[in-house]
């Protein structure tokens, strides 16, 4: 199979310039102890969507358009997590804005552009996960349960449309991957009473990748270098180097070792930071 690492891709200069002073200026109003998050969400999306109304009271709108701005602000909203008893409200009201922020900008037409779209949401990663690594990497339309509970290493991959349930808390190792549509939980419900909620800590190790439509159920972690197939359902721990398929998913092969594969030349990432 050819090697075909990412190629870059240029923007106009001033772009750049645009987007670099964006980006910077939220960065700092983050960084600051006293940061509204509710406020600055609601103005960075009040911008993106209605710029005809920023700063602005919407007297004489009538009543559809006061509903549509009222949704740019976190406190107007609510959140599926925030109904969990498992939830600490502390914690998650101080991710809130930031994850609303993330999922609105998604919808936006910003959301769309992936070099802006993925040092945007690097940014608010770093506010929002437990930890986060360098180089993270996540594209459109991710959802979070609580967020807070994300550990995530360097150079981790998330694709579009990946639901990550870190109610009970997932790690990301180095270079691991989750594809389009994957899930990955960290809870599970009592057969009998689904009111009964066991949250354990799901993990995918360094390198691990869980492929194109494919599900880790809870504390089926993924160890060093192992893989979960395509529309593949993770029931039970997948071993290091072993690639799974499959419903339930069964081990099918095993990786050579990783000190006698094919030697790629390094390549370095347009997206990284």
């Amino acid at each position: 199979m050819p090697f075909l690492p990412l190629r870059p891709v240029a923007l106009p200069p001033a772009t750049l310039t645009l987007y670099d002073g964006w980006l910077s200026d939220i960065a700092y109003r983050l960084d600051q102890p006293d940061c509204d998050r509710d406020e600055l969400c609601r103005e960075i999306l009040t911008q993106l969507y209605y710029p005809q109304w920023a700063g602005k009271e919407p007297t004489g709108l009538p009543a559809t358009g006061r509903v549509a701005l009222a949704q740019l602000d976190p406190r107007n909203v609510t959140l599926e997590p925030e109904y969990y008893r498992d939830v600490d409200p502390d914690r998650f009201a101080r991710v809130k804005p930031l994850l609303w922020l993330w999922e609105m900008f998604d919808k936006s037409p910003a959301g769309e552009n992936i070099h802006l779209g993925v040092r945007f949401r690097r940014m608010l990663a770093r506010h929002i996960f437990k930890r986060c690594g360098k180089n993270f990497k996540c594209f459109q339309f991710v959802k979070f349960s609580f967020g807070y509970n994300m550990d995530v290493g360097d150079n981790v991959v998330i694709h579009r449309y990946v639901l990550l349930d870190d109610r009970g808390g997932i790690e990301l190792g180095d270079g691991a991957s989750v594809a389009d549509y994957g899930n990955v939980y960290s809870h599970t419900h009592d057969l009998a009473d689904q009111r009964v909620v066991n949250s354990p800590v799901t993990r995918l190790g360094k390198g691990a990748r869980a492929t194109y439509h494919a599900t880790i159920l809870a504390e089926a972690h993924l160890e060093d270098d192992a893989m979960l197939g395509a529309l593949g359902v993770a029931t039970r721990p997948i071993a290091g180097g072993t690639v799974a398929v499959g419903i339930p998913a069964q081990p099918k092969i095993t990786k050579p070792p990783i000190d006698q594969r094919k030697k790629n030349p390094p390549t370095t990432d347009p997206l990284a930071e």
